[in-house]
């Protein structure tokens, strides 16, 4: 059994469960942090389970005793219960990182997403980065990660196809490689053990818009249909959402759209492929 003991923030979400399953797999005692008493059964071979919030720092107290490294992959992509990206994907995390340098943790990794130093002008990347500082500043051996889009990301591609028609902005041609959510986690556990101070990353194909969309109609077993808008209804929505709209309701969109208007590569890695994460969402829907 490794003697590293880990605790896993964001333990409930798409990655989190993942990067659970892998530091088990290698032998880490893990600790995870989780809202509400009724979560812990979607655990069963994690070491110990901490109940508290996040964004309230009495709850947390003691979460860091005994831990040698804190992985976080909490953030928020909609956002409910009141809260903003600050109130978590920022000060809820500067709130883990408080207990993890008054108990003298060893290492604190974050996960990001890529070009995120690039676009702090984005709500979603303004509270992340803000966060990337305070971390890079800390006295704590650091780990950023900053991954392409998810897996789970591009179900909203497969919804689009469901319907047997795509609508992309511009020609279709931006590239970007997503990854799998075990790949990711098996790449996170990695740069931890070596140490990494930051990596950006992605899954094992890269695809051009058009590809991902041809994969998705093809999943639902669709004649290729891809109708391309014009660039500028694409900066109209973005303008709109943030004149009309709060960040509550504009943040995810803003983000989606404007990732969708540049490439986003990153080194490959893994073993996973988008086309067939697609078909097995598609058997689940039929079954």
């Amino acid at each position: 059994m490794n003697a590293k003991k880990v605790l896993v923030a964001g333990a409930t979400g798409y990655l989190g469960q993942y990067l659970v399953k892998e530091l088990k797999r290698r032998g880490f005692w893990v600790r995870i942090l989780i809202r509400r008493e009724a979560q812990k059964q979607l655990f069963t071979k994690v070491d110990d389970i901490f109940v508290g919030e996040i964004t309230r720092p009495k709850t947390l107290n003691g979460i860091t005793q005994n831990i040698d490294w804190v992985i976080s992959s909490v953030g928020i992509t909609r956002q409910k219960d009141g809260l903003t990206y600050m109130d978590v994907d920022y000060q809820g995390n500067a709130n883990l990182l408080n207990e993890a340098l008054k108990d003298q943790v060893e290492a604190f990794q974050y996960i990001s997403a890529i070009n995120g130093d690039q676009l702090r002008q984005l709500k979603i990347f303004e509270a992340k980065e803000r966060f990337v500082d305070e971390l890079t500043n800390a006295a704590i051996q650091q780990s950023i990660i900053r991954p392409n889009g998810y897996f789970s990301d591009m179900k909203d591609f497969l919804t689009m196809a469901k319907g047997g028609r795509v609508y992309l902005f511009g020609d279709g041609k931006q590239q970007l490689n997503p990854i799998h959510g075990a790949d990711l986690a098996e790449f996170c556990v990695d740069k931890m053990i070596a140490g990494s101070p930051e990596e950006s990353v992605g899954g094992p194909d890269i695809l051009s818009q058009n590809q991902l969309a041809s994969i998705a109609l093809q999943a639902w077993s669709k004649p290729i249909k891809i109708y391309h808008l014009p660039d500028w209804i694409r900066k109209s929505i973005i303008w709109s959402l943030r004149t009309f709209t709060s960040s509550k309701t504009y943040g995810p969109i803003e983000f989606f759209l404007t990732a969708m208007a540049k490439d986003n590569i990153a080194q490959t890695y893994g073993t996973h492929h988008l086309n067939e994460f697609f078909k097995e969402e598609v058997n689940k829907e039929k079954a």
